[in-house]
């Protein structure tokens, strides 16, 4: 773990320390990607949605604002967030699920769409200011998808804990709609993601 990095002329490098993970799957029908995997199938936030951005690459790369405080936490949230999804899995009730994290909501919705080419229609929360609901990377929230033919168990499992959840959409072919607001199409945002290395070093 590096705690210092050498400075440029734009200042500081944020440090990078890094965690390596390896774990022991006893049952392999359990395995869980984190990609959205047929249209139709319902998107689903686990957690709660708070007015945060701090710390965010929102606010760091479009409002230029590098010193803020961590992002929202909770510990016995997050905790009991982690015990639900484990349920989740275990039970075979969810077709995938991703962290919130970098980027927030919507690059979390962006990396699950990719890797099959399918897309994703939701609403925002109108309690929540859009940018944080979107962009804010408060921590103890999943993305999951699930068949419309498990929502009924879905909810009711949900219903046994005390963890929020609530209904973002659902997966499309491939189109990108926030409030019924289109931004695009996932293959022209891959096209973007695969290329932006080249692009940058001028190749």
């Amino acid at each position: 773990v590096s705690f210092y990095n050498q400075s440029s002329d734009d200042g500081p490098v944020f440090p990078t320390p890094t965690i390596g993970m390896l774990g022991v799957l006893d049952d392999i029908a359990t395995i869980t990607t984190s990609d959205f995997k047929q249209p139709g199938d319902l998107i689903y936030l686990i957690g709660e949605s708070v007015n945060d951005i701090a710390s965010s690459q929102y606010l760091a790369s479009y409002h230029k604002i590098l010193e803020a405080p961590a992002p929202h936490f909770d510990l016995d949230k997050e905790y009991a967030m982690h015990q639900v999804i484990k349920q989740l899995i275990k039970h075979q009730v969810i077709q995938s699920a991703h962290d919130v994290s970098d980027g927030g909501l919507f690059i979390a919705l962006v990396e699950s769409s990719m890797p099959n080419g399918l897309g994703f229609g939701i609403e925002s929360d109108s309690a929540v200011r859009k940018d944080a609901f979107l962009f804010g990377e408060a921590q103890g929230r999943v993305v999951v998808s699930i068949s419309p033919e498990e929502q009924e168990r879905f909810i009711e499992l949900m219903a046994t804990s005390e963890v929020d959840f609530s209904l973002l959409g659902s997966v499309s072919n491939g189109d990108l709609t926030i409030d019924e607001e289109s931004f695009g199409n996932i293959m022209d945002v891959k096209l973007v993601y695969d290329n932006v290395l080249h692009v940058i070093l001028g190749e």
